[in-house]
């Protein structure tokens, strides 16, 4: 028996890694098993949970930044648990409940259903093993008799059903022979004396009496009758649990039939490292070679060139130098002036005009130089510029050579930053690639390159978080097939927003005038029914007659630090203003309504055509831009400093910077992320994101990219 007991010792702790939660790794408590197949604790299901939705819906924080989930988890409240536990519960009724996210275990989206953590079956098996390797662990400290008198023996049986551990004589006397006791279920013992009933996820009070082969899972008698299951085959418990155990024993013997044969492939595996090893050193040293070569070549060709350059250098010094000493001998008393001052003193007519004539050529030819300087050599090196940009953009493609497979090409339309980065690449070739590397990096404001960041995935698109503010950041991805990586693809530089993204919808309680405006359901949309009240009042309309801005504004307020929130306008619309203000300015906009007033009469920090011949107040507690027509208008300065162009086209999103502290709001082209327009605004109040529209036109703000913009690739 102490033999048994020590190899069973050493064979639950050769699985302590089967028995480590993927997300807290740590041992398994109260494990549940995923839709994936994969089992996680109840615990980390809901800080999961409670993580995924803060994201969507805690708005205003500075750590937007969410965690991996590999990475041990903060422990949320108890209220906050309690409240996510409970079926059907909801922010609000508007805001969908997160009911995805990604499993730790095999990195793949799973969708819990309506019901969440409520509709997964406990593994009690998991964590019955769990529970014995704990008492292996501990197996030096004895789990003494409950009911005996002291000093206490130590206890042979635990009493499910009483949940109490006994030695041999407590337990006699406890379970007398004959009586309903000596019917109760007993272990070895153990303090787990948690009830091992496994209830149906739909049907709270009935147990699991079945199994659905269609779906390959246990149900009840309820789900079959009139459930999701009552056109599946199922069979009975007992059937199912004969024919798993059938094949899952017939698994073990045949694992433990090829023991032989995996030892052999272990051996096989450590030659194979060790080949790996000797061939990568090999592989190091042939590249360093290569690259001795192209080192070789360029120093041939550095001192080609650098010769040819002393050459040319050496003849136009030269030639400076000759036509130099020529003027020179132009000035009085040298040279060539001297000289015929001296043939001037003869006095043989004969013999001055046989030295005078050649003299008198070399004079006027002096003389014309004069008149027409052209040095004698050009200065410029031009033509010995080194062009190198072919070379370097070669050099900078320089890679393995791979055959077969052709280079991936990350897809810009689809790639997108916001809170996240989302990056979707597309494999022009007709084989698929087994997987792909997305490398990403950040480039400093000096062009520094830092080291890549590698992240190994199995689809075609990938969501990059924790990234920093305000940041360029270059993205670029290869394909693996097999032991074959093709070259890198082209990189794409993209740039994060100016601060963390705020989150928010907006507001149908606040000032909202659903007679002019539309919101949709998720009340992240909201269009203007244009002129639809003109036309009904169209007999009282009189010329000098104008419509009003119908505002709205956002659910979540700001009381500090820097945010960031983007939208689009739609193409057709004809006035929209966006912008933020104070919750005082807002109360006067919303709680004093006017029927019929001028555009020109709403002073908004001199942003509209009105609005420009207006007193202008430097730290107003609001700040409105207008867009419209197609068009995006930049305000009129009150100073003299005009921008050269101040109606730019529309944006295809517009992005809305807010330093509160700072007291500063910009405004941003989303597709190369540049402010197009920054002024100071009054943040003494609670600030709002506002929008104001007029006619025909249309907002949706900006959704955060999240899981679901990922390719789900069921784990065969």
């Amino acid at each position: 028996m102490e033999g048994d007991g020590s190899d069973s010792l050493v064979t639950i702790k050769n699985i302590e890694r089967e028995l480590i939660c993927p997300a807290c790794k740590e041992l398994f408590t109260h494990p549940l098993i995923l839709p994936c197949q994969h089992s996680i604790c109840h615990k980390c299901v809901k800080e999961l949970l409670l993580m995924l939705d803060d994201s969507f819906n805690d708005v205003g924080s500075d750590n937007s930044n969410q965690s991996s989930p590999r990475i041990r988890l903060p422990c949320p409240s108890m209220d906050k648990i309690d409240r996510i536990s409970r079926p059907g519960w909801k922010r609000n009724s508007l805001t969908p409940r997160t009911t995805t996210f990604p499993c730790p275990g095999c990195e793949h989206d799973v969708d819990l259903g309506e019901r969440g953590i409520n509709g997964l079956f406990r593994n009690f098996t998991l964590e019955t093993i769990v529970e014995r390797y704990r008492q292996a662990a501990r197996a030096a400290t004895a789990i003494m008799c409950d009911l005996c008198k002291p000093p206490p023996q130590e206890s042979t049986k635990s009493c499910m059903d009483c949940s109490a551990s006994y030695c041999n004589e407590c337990f006699k006397i406890y379970h007398p022979w004959g009586t309903v006791k000596a019917q109760h279920e007993y272990v070895g013992p153990t303090t787990n004396f948690r009830p091992k009933i496994l209830m149906c996820p739909e049907h709270e009070t009935e147990r699991i009496n079945m199994y659905c082969e269609l779906c390959r899972r246990p149900v009840c008698h309820l789900c079959k009758l009139g459930g999701n299951h009552s056109n599946h085959r199922v069979t009975t418990m007992s059937s199912a649990y004969k024919t798993l155990k059938e094949k899952l024993s017939k698994d073990i013997d045949y694992l433990i039939g090829k023991e032989s044969q995996v030892k052999s492939q272990i051996s096989e595996l450590n030659l194979l490292m060790k080949e790996t090893e000797c061939n990568g050193e090999r592989a190091k040293e042939e590249a360093v070679t290569h690259f001795e070569k192209l080192f070789e070549i360029l120093e041939e060709r550095k001192s080609s060139v650098l010769k040819a350059i002393d050459t040319s250098k050496k003849l136009r010094l030269d030639k400076f130098q000759t036509q130099m000493e020529e003027y020179q001998g132009l000035l009085e008393n040298n040279g060539l002036v001297g000289y015929a001052q001296e043939v001037l003193k003869e006095t043989d007519q004969s013999c001055f005009v046989q030295t005078a004539k050649q003299l008198h050529l070399r004079i006027q030819k002096a003389t014309e130089s004069l008149k027409s300087f052209r040095p004698a050599a050009q200065t410029s090196f031009e033509d010995y510029v080194v062009n190198t940009s072919k070379q370097t953009e070669l050099l900078g493609e320089l890679s393995f050579f791979s055959s077969g497979i052709d280079v991936p090409e990350i897809n810009e339309e689809q790639s997108k930053i916001y809170n996240n980065a989302l990056i979707n690449w597309y494999h022009p070739g007709k084989d698929k690639a087994d997987s792909y590397v997305l490398e990403y990096r950040k480039i400093n404001r000096d062009e520094e390159m830092l080291s890549w960041n590698e992240i190994e995935v199995f689809g075609t698109s990938k969501i990059i978080s924790d990234l920093e503010s305000n940041c360029n950041y270059a993205f670029r991805v290869r394909a693996y097939k097999g032991s074959i990586c093709s070259p890198c693809s082209r990189e794409l530089i993209l740039h994060t927003p100016p601060a963390p993204v705020f989150s928010f919808l907006f507001d149908e309680k606040c000032g909202y005038n659903n007679e002019h405006l539309l919101l949709n359901l998720k009340r992240d949309r909201v269009e203007s029914r244009a002129g639809f009240n003109l036309l009904l009042a169209a007999e009282r309309i009189q010329v000098g007659y104008y419509t009003s801005l119908d505002y709205i504004i956002g659910d979540v307020g700001i009381t500090k630090g820097k945010h960031f929130w983007a939208f689009r306008v739609e193409p057709y619309s004809y006035l929209v203003k966006v912008g933020v203000a104070s919750s005082d300015k807002l109360q006067e906009w919303l709680r004093s309504p006017r029927d019929a007033v001028s555009p020109r009469y709403e002073q908004d920090s001199g942003h509209d055509s009105g609005s420009e011949d207006t007193c202008f107040d430097s730290s107003q507690p609001f700040t409105l831009v207008t867009i419209g027509m197609k068009k995006f208008f930049i305000p009129k300065s009150p100073t003299s400093n005009e921008p050269e162009n101040r109606v730019l086209p529309m944006p295809t999103s517009i992005g809305v910077f807010l330093d509160y502290d700072k007291g500063k709001v910009g405004f941003y082209d989303m597709d190369h992320m540049t402010c197009l327009y920054e002024r100071q605004v009054d943040c003494s109040h609670t600030m709002y994101p506002a929008f104001a529209l007029m006619g025909s036109g249309g907002i949706q703000l900006e959704e955060p990219i999240t899981a679901k913009y990922l390719e789900y690739q069921e784990s065969m």
